[in-house]
């Protein structure tokens, strides 16, 4: 895309965000990495529901804002730019307060039920990061360990991370994400969810690798990559 589609995309995906409640007020941040390893991103301080491409931000790989338009970028740029640094293959960041994410993430559970064929084979599984303050490099260093095996991970007492290829694929990912969350916060109230066995988790595999071009990382296809460290 040209820069001024982008931009205009990256407001619409904010109008998405937004109006499915993944934040109050100006919660969240967005970014998308372009081929000359800049970054376009979300502005500090303006609701995701309501902004428009001139107040995008455009910043270098140390934070750097690059062009003047009267908007700082935002605070958790260091983040956005930690996993960029770390995934070659990411190329767009989205960070929200989604509902049912986020009670998972205060309340200090990690998403690991197999329970949904989707869930299964496009997430597997969305750990729980160490908490951090937000916009210090604490919060760098408690994703870091998770990056290599998971696309999306809960911020502990905070939120949730998602990130792909493109900026579709790492916001459809938060969708995918807070729904996944939102049916094992449900299914409790019923006595739990019926849960995968071994063997139908092995068969949810072959058809992703089958049948899904499914670009990024995958906890139970990437196994060899270094594990979170406590």
């Amino acid at each position: 895309m040209e820069h001024r589609d982008l931009k205009a995309f990256i407001c619409e995906i904010g109008r998405r965000a937004y109006a499915r409640g993944m934040g109050a007020a100006n919660d969240g941040n967005i970014s998308v990495r372009l081929d000359d390893g800049t970054l376009l991103c979300t502005p500090s301080g303006v609701s995701k529901g309501f902004m428009t491409p001139e107040m995008i931000c455009h910043v270098d790989r140390s934070g750097r804002h690059l062009a003047e338009t009267g908007y700082k970028p935002s605070s958790e740029i260091k983040m956005h730019l930690c996993v960029y640094e770390h995934r070659e293959d990411v190329r767009a960041v989205v960070h929200a307060h989604p509902l049912y994410a986020t009670v998972h993430a205060i309340c200090g559970k990690p998403i690991t039920q197999q329970i949904m064929p989707e869930s299964t084979m496009f997430l597997g599984e969305v750990p729980l990061t160490p908490y951090a303050v937000p916009s210090t490099s604490e919060l760098c260093d408690a994703i870091i360990p998770y990056l290599s095996r998971h696309d999306a991970v809960l911020l502990e007492n905070h939120g949730a991370l998602s990130y792909g290829h493109d900026l579709n694929s790492a916001y459809f990912k938060m969708e995918a994400l807070d729904y996944y969350a939102k049916v094992v916060y449900l299914a409790a109230a019923y006595g739990g969810a019926k849960e995968f066995d071994q063997g139908q988790i092995e068969k949810l595999l072959e058809v992703r690798r089958a049948h899904f071009d499914q670009p990024g990382r995958h906890p139970f296809l990437n196994r060899d990559e270094p594990a979170p460290t406590a």
